[in-house]
């Protein structure tokens, strides 16, 4: 087999601390496979900027000046990591055999790169990168992780559990990625559904050494929202069971409310109004607000506004 072109996608938000650092670390890792003779010596390192509002486009463009081997994509406006991630996959997938996509944190283990690359060799053409384990997170972020992946395993979608966004890509794979035109990303839901052969490699993940996580509470519970209602319609059932528990509750309180006027003196109490009531009530804003993610996402699909506009390129 001849050897594969490789490039390597980081998707950057305000990353000026750590940017250097993932720089020099991933280009080691690239002259080292190089020098192996396991991947061309045309393989790059290719940074998204996702509208940063930092230094990060400039340490891009002055690593570019000092490497050609590292190349950039500067997005007119910050679009989301999903976004970024899938405007520089799309960008290159005609310009090389295979791509990886990492963070910029470097918290996912850069050594696993060359068992990647290995797996590509033999016939995979998606290789996802798995966590051992979830000790290093705190509790609730555990729990919510391991709680999110099973509700979407229960809906029958072939997501891989506990795998982020550190995957290997053939270019066949891109090609297929590329069919998909929902503007509400979440690929690691999308990426099972193109059915190529694929495989694992695990590693444990370490802490960030510079700079601060963008993934901020508000931005992963929109990312699980995302996953959610676009690959399963488990929150749609959920309704359909609460309204089911919520008849029962209704018809039991019927029966005891009969009972007890027939068969002993009742007072009107403010309890047994308020927590039917209060019951019904959340019941009914809930569904409301599920229906209403549906709707707001099928608003955003039929305008089939950009995902992204390119700024400006190094190549």
């Amino acid at each position: 087999m001849k050897l594969p072109c490789l490039a390597i996608v980081i998707p950057c938000y305000n990353e000026q601390p750590a940017l250097p650092l993932a720089l020099k670390k991933l280009a080691d890792v690239l002259i080292h496979l190089i020098q192996k003779n396991k991947i061309k010596a045309e393989s790059f390192l290719y940074c998204v900027d996702d509208g940063s509002q930092d230094e990060t486009w400039r340490i891009i463009s002055e690593a570019h000046q000092e490497s050609p081997m590292i190349k950039g994509l500067k997005l007119s406006r910050n679009r989301g990591h999903q976004n970024a991630l899938f405007a520089g996959l799309m960008t290159i997938k005609d310009k090389v055999d295979c791509v990886i996509s990492i963070d910029a944190d470097l918290q996912d283990d850069i050594c696993v790169i060359e068992e990647m690359i290995d797996h590509f060799c033999s016939g995979s053409d998606v290789v996802y990168g798995v966590r051992k384990s979830r000790k290093s997170d705190m509790f609730l972020k555990r729990m919510t992780a391991i709680a999110f992946y099973k509700i979407i395993r229960y809906s029958n979608s072939d997501i891989i559990f506990n795998h982020a966004d550190f995957r290997l890509l053939s270019q066949r794979a891109l090609m297929r990625l590329n069919q998909f035109e929902e503007r509400n990303l979440f690929l690691r839901g999308i990426i099972p559904l193109i059915g190529y052969k694929s495989t694992q490699v695990y590693y444990d993940r370490v802490e960030r050494s510079l700079g601060k996580s963008k993934y901020t509470i508000r931005k992963m519970i929109a990312l699980a929202c995302d996953g959610l209602t676009s690959f399963t319609h488990f929150p749609l059932r959920f309704i359909l069971v609460m309204g089911m528990v919520s008849f029962l509750f209704a018809l039991i309180m019927m029966v005891w409310v009969v009972c007890a006027k027939l068969f002993s003196h009742t007072v009107p109490g403010w309890s047994s109004i308020m927590i039917p009531l209060c019951f019904m009530g959340g019941i009914q804003l809930l569904s409301v607000g599920v229906l209403g993610e549906y709707i707001a996402k099928i608003y955003l699909e039929v305008k089939r506004r950009p995902r992204y506009i390119e700024d400006s390129e190094i190549f």
